[in-house]
């Protein structure tokens, strides 16, 4: 088995992975338009992303990362670690905008606009982050084995076309149901979509190098078979 502790970076990537979340989690409400373009006479946009998805997928590298070195069960233990310090967020910054301001603070409206949002954008992060992350360690892990550890780029597009469909409708709809419009939702979902995928793939030598390099350095490169991939099962070896 897998042994954590003996790991250089393993903690370190961690740690990385969930400042990048929290980060991503506290911008997420806000939107931002790119574009129009036109092309050949042809206009494209505006595209419509929020500010998660600029930093957001890089978790699902982190992701990627976990799985093809450390193993699903390293993965499943960062995820939940994620999600631990997520729901702390949730609950100090419901604690704190529901304080009554001292006088000499003179932006509590300000400071309720801008963190009164987060529980609502956190509940919807908790839930897909949940489901999407695990979805991407699932199909990383057993795509390891059926291709026997070749073509590193199939397992880290490919986890990401399942893990990020399951998270991009699942945080649009919760964070902007009955505050956009459907087609909003409908343009957020597909060239968000389609803009981590692409940022993924994108980002595949930069993968290629950090994982090449973290499997020499540490000695390792996992593969999960015989693991019980129950995201509810203690990792702890």
């Amino acid at each position: 088995m897998v042994r954590r502790n003996e790991f250089r970076y393993y903690d370190l990537l961690v740690h990385f992975f969930v400042v990048v979340l929290l980060v991503s989690n506290l911008v997420a409400q806000k939107l931002c338009a790119i574009g129009p373009f036109d092309i050949a006479g042809i206009t494209f946009g505006p595209f419509l992303i929020s500010g998660a998805q600029i930093l957001f997928p890089i978790t699902y590298i982190f992701g990627d990362i976990f799985v093809e070195v450390y193993g699903y069960s390293a993965s499943r233990r960062a995820i939940w670690i994620g999600f631990a310090s997520s729901l702390l967020l949730v609950i100090v910054t419901q604690i704190t905008t529901s304080l009554p301001p001292a006088p000499e603070f003179q932006n509590q409206e300000a400071f309720e606009k801008v963190f009164g949002f987060v529980p609502r954008i956190l509940l919807a992060s908790l839930v897909a982050y949940w489901c999407g992350e695990f979805a991407n360690a699932f199909v990383m892990s057993k795509m390891k084995i059926w291709t026997g550890g070749k073509y590193l780029w199939t397992r880290t597009v490919g986890s990401t076309v399942v893990g990020q469909l399951i998270d991009t409708v699942i945080v649009v709809t919760i964070v902007f149901i009955g505050v956009h419009s459907t087609s909003t939702m409908v343009n957020l979902m597909v060239t968000g979509y389609i803009a981590k995928v692409l940022y993924e793939a994108a980002a595949t030598p930069l993968t290629y190098w950090i994982v090449n390099s973290l499997k020499r350095v540490e000695k390792i490169d996992t593969y999960d078979r015989g693991v019980d991939f129950n995201p509810f099962r203690s990792d702890e070896q």
